[in-house]
C-alpha cells in the first residue's frame, strides 16, 4: 500500500506562478521562506524522466508559503515487492547520479541492501528539484536520514529508544519446535534466536521429546505506545521430560547457564587464518584514500592477496549476501547477542543468506570490488547495532562469572524464573 506519491514532474507548473506571485508580493517574503529551517534532517536526488500523467487523476494546490514545501515530501511511498531503488529514485524524479552519491554515502551503514518490502521511503526535493533529504524508516524504532551538504550527502542512522515492556510465552512441544512456539505468539526471528543460543545444549531437531514445554522471558519495545518489532530475549527455560534447559541473559549481554558458564564460544579476533598487515583501522574521522572526503571508517583493512580465505570469526547467520557499487561483493553475519560483523570488497562468497556457520568455518575470498586502491579486506564488528574497533574492542568470550557477578546473576535468575513461571 502506497502511503502517498506525487510526481515530481507536475510542479514546475504551479512554482513558477507561486514566484511569480511571490515576486511581485516583495522579495523578502520568498527569501525568508526558502531560508526558513526543517524540522527534519533529509537527502533527496532526482531524475528527469518523462512521466505519463494521462491516466492519473492527482491534484495539486498551490501552498500558502513555501515553508509548505520544506516540510512535504516531494515523493514518499511504502515499498512494495519487486520495487528496487533505481525505480523508487525513478519514481521520485531523481537522476541516477544523485542516487549513486547516495549509495556512496551509505557506504558506512549499508541500510539501502536492506530494504524490504513495509520499509518507507520520503523524498524531499529543493524548488529545482534536487535531492536534499532523503527519509527511510525501517521500522517505529529505526530511521535512515540522508541529508544533501556542499554537494554530497551526509547519513545519519537514528535509532528510538522507546519503552521496553516485560512479556512471557510458554508452551508445549508437540511435532517441531518452531511450529509450538509460533503457535505460542514467538516470532521467527526470536525462535532461531532461541535455536542459536542453545545450540550447545540442544539438537531442536533431534533431542526433544513430545511433551516437552517451554518458557520464555521477553522485553518488547514501544514507541508512543504501539509495538515497534524490536525485542530483547532475556531468558529460555525448557523442560524437556525432566531435562532442564536454560539461558539467561546477564547485565554483559552474553548468556549463561544456572549455574552461571558462558552459553557464547570465544570469538576470533580476526576473520583470517593468518596475520596480514593492517593497512587502515577503524577511525571516527578518516580522510577516504579516494574521494579525499572526511568520514568514518568503520572498519579494519587487512592487505590481503586477492583469493585469501576468509573465515568466521564466531558462530552465526548470514543475513545478507550481496554486491554493492563501493563495498563491492560483501557479507553479514549475525552472531545474535547484538554481535554483527561485516565483510567488504570480496571476489567470492561462499555462504548464502540465512546458512548457520561456525567460528573458524570459511565464508568468502577477499578481493578487490567495489571502489578500493588495492586488493584488501575491510573488516566490521558491529554491537548493538553500532560499529567498534574490532581490534580493541571486548567481544565475548567463554568464561565462568566470577563470585560477585554470581551472586548478582542468581538474584537476576530467580527474578527471571518468576516472569516465566517456572
Amino acid at each position: 500500500m502506497h502511503l502517498s506519491e506525487q510526481e515530481p514532474s507536475s510542479w514546475p507548473q504551479w512554482l513558477s506562478v507561486y514566484h511569480k506571485r511571490a515576486l511581485l508580493g516583495g522579495g523578502l517574503l520568498l527569501a525568508t521562506a526558502l531560508l526558513w529551517p526543517t524540522p527534519q534532517l533529509t537527502t533527496g536526488q532526482r531524475i528527469a524522466l518523462p512521466l505519463d500523467l494521462s491516466s492519473t487523476s492527482t491534484h495539486f494546490s498551490v501552498p500558502d508559503t513555501l515553508e509548505a514545501l520544506a516540510d512535504k515530501p516531494a515523493f514518499s511511498t511504502t515499498i512494495t515487492t519487486g520495487d528496487t531503488l533505481s525505480k523508487l529514485f525513478e519514481r521520485a524524479g531523481v537522476d541516477q547520479q544523485t542516487m549513486y552519491k547516495v549509495l556512496e554515502a551509505d557506504l558506512n551503514i549499508l541500510a539501502l541492501d536492506t530494504l524490504q518490502p513495509g520499509n518507507e521511503i520520503s523524498f524531499y526535493l529543493d524548488e529545482n528539484h534536487q535531492l536534499m533529504r532523503l527519509e527511510i524508516d525501517f521500522s517505529l524504532a529505526r530511521q535512515v536520514v540522508f541529508t544533501q551538504v556542499d554537494g554530497s550527502y551526509d547519513v545519519e542512522e537514528i535509532q528510538k529508544k522507546g519503552q521496553w515492556q516485560p512479556k512471557a510465552v510458554s508452551g508445549d512441544i508437540y511435532g517441531s519446535f518452531y511450529t509450538s512456539a509460533s503457535k505460542a505468539g514467538l516470532t521467527a526471528g526470536q525462535i532461531q534466536r532461541i535455536e542459536t543460543i542453545l545450540k550447545e545444549k540442544i539438537n531442536f531437531a533431534r533431542d526433544l521429546q513430545a511433551g516437552a514445554s517451554f518458557s520464555v522471558a521477553l522485553s518488547e519495545q514501544y514507541i508512543e505506545g504501539v509495538a515497534s518489532g524490536d525485542s530483547q530475549l532475556l531468558a529460555i527455560h525448557i523442560n524437556n521430560r525432566g531435562k532442564q534447559i536454560d539461558a539467561y541473559q546477564f547485565s554483559d549481554g552474553q548468556y549463561y547457564d544456572a549455574n552461571g558458564e558462558s552459553l557464547v564460544r570465544a570469538f576470533l579476533r580476526t576473520p583470517l587464518a593468518k596475520t596480514y598487515r593492517l593497512t587502515s583501522n577503524y577511525n571516527g574521522k578518516r580522510r577516504h584514500p579516494v574521494t579525499g572526503r572526511i568520514a568514518p571508517h568503520n572498519g579494519t583493512d587487512f592487505s590481503t592477496p586477492i583469493g585469501t580465505q576468509v573465515i568466521a570469526p564466531g558462530d552465526g547467520v548470514v543475513t545478507l549476501v550481496t554486491d554493492h557499487r563501493y563495498a563491492g561483493k560483501y557479507i553479514v553475519i549475525d552472531h545474535g547477542n547484538q554481535y554483527v560483523t561485516r565483510y567488504l570488497h570480496l571476489s567470492k562468497t561462499m555462504v548464502r543468506k540465512g546458512q548457520r556457520v561456525t567460528r573458524g568455518q570459511p565464508i568468502a575470498l577477499t578481493g578487490n570490488t567495489g571502489r578500493t586502491t588495492g586488493p584488501h579486506l575491510h573488516y566490521e564488528f558491529h554491537i548493538n547495532g553500532r560499529p567498534v574497533n574490532a581490534m580493541t574492542a571486548k567481544i565475548p568470550m567463554a568464561s565462568r562469572l566470577n563470585k560477585a557477578e554470581l551472586k548478582r546473576f542468581k538474584s537476576m535468575v530467580s527474578q527471571r524464573n518468576i516472569q516465566m513461571g517456572v
